[in-house]
């Protein structure tokens, strides 16, 4: 009997242990090149390479989920899933809520983005996807702010005339211009905003959090190797300092 109750407790252990090595990943899913869903339906992009990574590197197992950006904090917190990575820059607002990585990529610029060079940014409507910080920035600038609930309706909204312009990541702009034909164009000059994006983590789970940073860390003594490796989703911004995430 008593080797029956240790059996079943080393069993219990070792079952504890493998679930706590199973990580979730949050992400939207609707953010290229950082995030997107691919035509067989899985979630795919820069962060999805990356994140399996850094979870090989942490010797995690990990599991994506999708959720809607409006949401994806109050989510994190109430332990739909582990992590958000997810484009989310760190933020002293957001900071107060949830906890961060170290940052895995740059701060990058913002960029406005509309149909005609003329567009008045300063008074025009603006649009911006819902609790980003190009909203609030958008917000306090004395344009009228339009949000939408994600990246692609924010571009119908210029290219339907609800909006004068979108303020967003250039690096997510830059290839909807380039395949626009001329159709859409930058304006205005580039916007500086955040500091840098990172896995956003539950304040309590300090040990998870120092896992990912160890994993960021190993990936920025190997530049060139993961510089070619993730070419293809960041091919649009090659200047790179101590690996490709950190371009200068």
């Amino acid at each position: 009997m008593k080797k029956l109750i240790l059996t079943t407790a080393v069993l219990a252990l070792s079952a504890g242990v493998a679930m706590a090595q199973t990580v979730r990943m949050g992400t939207e899913g609707a953010y290229p090149p950082y995030n997107f869903i691919n035509d067989a339906g899985e979630v795919d992009g820069f962060e999805r390479e990356l994140g399996d990574e850094l979870c090989a590197r942490a010797e995690l197992t990990c599991e994506w989920v999708t959720n809607d950006w409006d949401s994806i904090i109050p989510n994190l917190v109430s332990g739909n899933y582990d992590t958000i990575i997810a484009g989310m820059s760190i933020t002293d607002e957001r900071d107060e809520v949830i906890d961060f990585t170290q940052d895995y990529y740059p701060p990058t610029a913002s960029a406005f983005m509309a149909v005609s060079d003329s567009v008045d940014l300063e008074g025009g409507v603006i649009a911006a996807q819902t609790a980003t910080i190009q909203a609030g920035y958008v917000a306090s600038s004395g344009a009228t702010l339009v949000e939408y609930p994600t990246p692609d309706e924010t571009i119908a909204a210029v290219t339907s005339g609800e909006a004068d312009a979108v303020l967003a990541d250039k690096d997510y702009l830059v290839p909807i211009v380039d395949e626009s034909g001329g159709a859409l164009m930058f304006v205005g000059d580039d916007v500086p905003l955040g500091g840098g994006i990172g896995l956003g983590i539950r304040e309590s789970d300090t040990e998870l959090r120092g896992k990912f940073n160890a994993a960021i860390d190993s990936m920025s003594t190997q530049s060139d190797r993961i510089r070619l490796r993730f070419w293809r989703w960041l091919r649009f911004y090659i200047n790179c300092d101590s690996f490709c995430f950190r371009s200068t």
